[in-house]
């Protein structure tokens, strides 16, 4: 099977490269590399969770999917006096996001190496972020979001992009399911930014 950034052990050959942007008004440096999913540059889906996000200064952040890091990175940044778990399945994205960390200076942070929850133990979270695995299918996505509902503190949410051509309306429909208030809060250039509060 070909290589996807879902694989657990990427076998493409490394590739790496530097990505230098802005997030939050914090100048980031971000290494990354072959088998690591939007290698090149943080898609738009991610820069608009990333601009969209209300992270508290005390939040306890969990970055499903993390890849190489931005998201959860960033949300470290705003949470000075919290924590960010950063988890992918990919170890060749763990290995990045943890780099990353150390390059950007930030240490309230740690990357770990998981199937969905799984690493996690009993962790709870006040906030849970996912630009979601679309390729890996429905059926994974919409993992994610019943089992972040087990991961979240009363008041906790979840906040997830996806593209409208890509699922957005099922996954409203899900969440509506799972969650007691879900609303859009954000959309461009056909992403949806969805917050689940539990």
């Amino acid at each position: 099977m070909a290589d996807h950034y879902y694989s657990p052990k990427p076998a493409a050959g490394h590739d790496r490269r530097t990505v230098e942007i802005s997030l939050r008004g914090k100048p980031f440096t971000f290494v990354t590399d072959a088998g690591v999913f939007a290698k090149k540059n943080i898609d738009f889906g991610s820069k608009l969770l990333i601009d969209t996000m209300e992270i508290a200064p005390d939040a306890k952040v969990l970055d499903v999917g993390c890849g190489y890091g931005p998201i959860g990175l960033a949300a470290a940044y705003l949470a000075g006096e919290g924590t960010a778990t950063l988890i992918d399945i990919n170890e060749r994205a763990v290995q990045l996001a943890s780099e990353n960390a150390r390059r950007n200076g930030l240490t309230n942070v740690r990357c770990l190496r998981s199937d969905l929850f799984e690493s996690l133990g009993n962790e709870t979270f006040t906030t849970i972020l996912t630009n979601p695995p679309i390729r890996a299918g429905k059926e994974l996505v919409h993992r994610i979001f019943a089992e972040s509902v087990e991961r979240l503190e009363d008041g906790g949410r979840l906040w997830v992009v996806i593209q409208k051509k890509q699922g957005a309306p099922s996954a409203l429909a899900k969440l509506e399911t799972l969650f007691p208030s879900v609303e859009v809060v954000n959309q461009a250039k056909g992403y949806r930014i969805i917050r689940a509060t539990k």
